[in-house]
């Protein structure tokens, strides 16, 4: 099996992926999910694509566990029900990345790793939706925000620090701190606390810049309809609509760059191109 590699780093990371792309702490999560035993020197090798699996930013990790192809996620917004079908896409691109091209063309049968799908959700309000059974895949989905999950984050001492770190950035901007404060209050509280200590020691200006992107884009996504909307009634008539929907995407572009936003994830997000994010700034 190839040797452990590191995820690509060409698109923005997310706190949780590169926090858990160290191999002993990914194996140290996926036993306190699974209840396995694999050793800390386990065959891991990262296989996480070099795309968004929601058009926004990469919260996954792909990666081989001795014969198990595990495809793990951090769920931030309202889960899709269209999740397995996501899944599904998904892991056909990891298997084509994983396999041999021309194996798919032997006459003899491929054995292939088998297949695992793991969502941690992390957002403010949860409630189970029935998923549609007309493509059987399973998906286990884990609420890990404070006081859910008791027993999975006492396994799970990794898993454990990184739900308290969200958390106390979420108690900061739940007291009105400016979003950057609330985050380096965070780093700081984590810091004196043991928690996160060495990932954040070495990664703390990175981890500014991941999170702040990470909650920037939570928190635009819940407003850009609504700003449409808004914008377009004040026009009062069906141009306007399209004309308040323009001015307030240039407006939250504006706003998106401000935060340092890549032109690149901006043009993912609107479906735009990169001349195009560029021209609307002008």
């Amino acid at each position: 099996m190839p040797t452990p590699t590191l995820v690509n780093r060409q698109y923005k990371d997310s706190v949780f992926s590169r926090y858990f792309s160290e191999p002993q702490r990914l194996i140290e999560l996926y036993n306190s999910i699974k209840g396995a035993h694999y050793p800390p020197d386990a065959d891991v090798d990262i296989q996480t694509l070099e795309d968004v699996l929601f058009h926004e930013q990469i919260n996954d990790l792909a990666f081989l566990l001795e014969h198990r192809l595990i495809i793990l996620i951090e769920h931030q917004s309202t889960i899709n029900l269209n999740l397995p079908l996501r899944l599904l896409l998904y892991i056909a691109r990891v298997y084509e990345k994983v396999l041999d091209n021309a194996d798919i063309y032997k006459r003899g049968l491929i054995k292939i790793p088998k297949p695992e799908f793991i969502v941690l959700y992390n957002a403010d309000a949860f409630k189970e939706a029935d998923i549609p059974d007309l493509l059987e895949l399973k998906v286990a989905v884990y609420n890990i925000n404070e006081g859910c999950n008791a027993e999975l984050l006492r396994r799970s001492r990794s898993l454990s620090e990184y739900a308290a770190f969200v958390a106390q950035v979420r108690r900061g901007t739940a007291e009105k701190q400016p979003l950057e404060t609330a985050v380096k209050n965070a780093i700081r509280y984590c810091l004196a606390n043991d928690v996160m200590g060495e990932f954040l020691t070495a990664h703390g200006s990175e981890v500014e810049n991941m999170i702040m992107t990470e909650f920037n884009l939570e928190t635009a996504k819940q407003v850009w309809r609504e700003e449409w909307l808004e914008e377009g009634r004040e026009e009062g008539r069906e141009e306007g609509v399209e004309l308040g929907m323009e001015k307030s995407r240039r407006l939250t572009i504006q706003n998106m760059k401000r935060e340092n936003l890549p032109d690149e994830t901006i043009a993912r997000i609107f479906n735009m191109t990169v001349e195009e994010v560029q021209q609307s700034l002008n």
